[in-house]
This record gives structure tokens, C-alpha cells and sequence, in this order.
């Protein structure tokens, strides 16, 4: 399996995971169901279909998987996973007027696996096609694109110096995310006002090089230092983030003006009044 990624159907994130050896994609069930029924509780009403598809005896709930995925929380937590074959058929059983055009978009989705796995240029002019029509500027999507390539590398010298788990590199990355911005991601997200959100698509065009020059960072101390495992990566994280924050308090003192902020891309309608960070007013906001 490889890490989670996400795939974006009209407006919703959809957690998945890709199975290299057996060539499927592994969808979160309860983000499926958020997308057909648009419930507020998805994993209660995943809790009574699951009960009752058992009692019917429907042995799409014997192909249930459960896999570790990044949950609303930032902890890797198992959720119920189904291949899009099962996709397919759990469909069945929820009446919603998005079933079709989510069939069509299932079978999209791993169409465009198969050609990106081929041509992965494919997969970054996607991406860029989706944040032009998300209104981002030519500047923030050339940043993002940056930050993602500095990112890639950083996550390929973990894979090849021993960190194997979801968890270790979620772990580590919030090592070098605290460290710089004095906020972990899942409090940085919540600064932003965002729950499923990917934080780097909601952050601004300072961040996205601060967090690009922590993780560069970080990449080039662990090389030097020829880091290995999970807990020998640790250290380089802590430093690599400590450069990045050195460099943002000097530019803070320089401008006045925070580096991190609540500044998000929400539509208006989801943005929420959330307090301001203050530079090193990180404590109080955490309490």
C-alpha cells in the first residue's frame, strides 16, 4: 500500500490508498457515503448500513478492509475501506442523486492512475488544472508545485533510510511543522478553520516557502548526517524546522507582521472567525 492520498469529487475529499501489487484503489467508506448523502454524521450512518447489509446477508461488508488513513483528528487511524468494485455495489444500497455521476467518477479516477503511473506528468498538470480552477494565481500554484517536489524528495530519503510507517512519517513531519511555525499541523489547520482540508492547499504563498525550506532543510542535514529510522530522522527534523523558524522570526521582525496566519481559500459560506497568530503567541492559542 502507499500513503493516503486524496481525490477531490465536485467539492468533497475522498481518502484512498493505492495497492501497488494488486492494482486497486482502496477508498474510505465514510467519505463516500458524506459525498452520496451528505449526512453530518457519516460513520453513523455507515455504523446502521453496515448492520443492516449484514443482517441481509450482503457480502460486500465481508470485503470491508481496514486500513490506516489520516483521520479529522491528524492521528492515522484504521478506517473501513472498500476497492471501487465494492464502491460500486455499496452504491446500490444508498438512494442519492449523486450515484451516477460518482460511478462515472470512480471509473475516471482509476483510468487516470493507470495513465500517470505511465506519463507522471500527467498527474502534476491535473493538479495544476485543479488549483486554476480553485482561483489560485499563477505565483501561489508554481509555489505549491515547489513545495510538493521539495516535499517528494524529503519523503523519498525517509522511504530509502528505513521510515516505513504512515504514522512515522506523519510523526516526523510534524516534527519539522512544529518547529518552524510553533504550531503542529492539526493546529495550524485549525487556525485556518479547515477539518479534511489539505493544509497546504489552504496556505499562503509565505508558508508554502517556509514549509518548503524546513523540509529542504531537513532533507539536507539528514543526508549529511546519514540518518536512518524513524527515530535517527527525528533530530534533522528538529533542526531542519529551527532554520525555517530562524529565518520567519528575522522576517517577522523585519515586516511586523505574522508569517502564519488564518488566512485560508474556504468558500465564504465555511470560513470561521478564528483568533489571528501573533508570531510567538503560540502558547496561549494552544491552551
Amino acid at each position: 500500500m502507499n500513503p493516503t492520498s486524496l481525490a477531490i469529487f465536485e467539492k468533497f475529499q475522498i481518502r484512498r490508498v493505492y495497492d501497488e501489487v494488486l492494482g486497486k484503489w482502496y477508498f474510505a467508506v465514510v467519505d463516500v457515503i458524506e459525498v452520496l448523502t451528505v449526512s453530518i454524521s457519516p460513520n453513523a450512518y455507515w455504523r446502521k448500513l453496515k448492520e443492516r447489509l449484514k443482517l441481509e446477508g450482503n457480502q460486500t461488508v465481508t470485503n470491508c478492509h481496514s486500513l490506516k488513513m489520516l483521520a479529522h483528528d491528524g492521528r492515522m487511524r484504521n478506517v473501513d475501506c472498500f476497492s471501487t468494485e465494492d464502491i460500486l455495489r455499496l452504491i446500490q444500497s444508498i438512494p442519492s442523486p449523486k450515484a451516477e455521476p460518482f460511478k462515472l467518477w470512480l471509473a475516471k479516477v482509476g483510468y487516470e492512475r493507470v495513465q500517470e503511473m505511465a506519463d507522471p506528468e500527467m498527474a502534476l498538470n491535473r493538479s495544476r488544472d485543479y488549483w486554476q480552477r480553485m482561483g489560485r494565481s499563477e505565483k501561489w500554484i508554481q509555489q505549491r508545485m515547489m513545495g510538493q517536489e521539495t516535499r517528494n524528495k524529503l519523503t523519498d530519503y525517509w522511504k530509502v533510510s528505513g521510515v516505513e510507517r504512515p504514522d512515522e512519517f506523519a510523526a516526523l513531519t510534524n516534527i519539522i511543522h512544529k518547529e518552524w511555525s510553533d504550531l503542529d499541523v492539526k493546529g495550524h489547520k485549525n487556525l485556518k478553520g479547515l477539518s479534511k482540508e489539505n493544509l497546504r492547499d489552504h496556505m499562503t504563498d509565505a508558508e508554502l516557502i517556509f514549509t518548503a525550506l524546513a523540509e529542504l532543510s531537513t532533507r539536507h542535514i539528514a543526508e549529511a548526517e546519514e540518518s536512518k529510522g524513524f527515530d535517527g530522522n527525528k533530530p534533522p527534523a528538529t533542526k531542519g524546522g529551527r532554520i525555517a523558524k530562524d529565518a520567519r522570526l528575522a522576517l517577522e521582525e523585519k515586516t511586523g507582521k505574522p508569517i502564519v496566519t488564518k488566512d485560508n481559500y474556504l468558500p465564504y459560506e465555511k470560513k470561521k472567525r478564528l483568533p489571528e497568530f501573533k508570531g510567538n503567541t503560540t502558547k496561549s492559542y494552544l491552551k
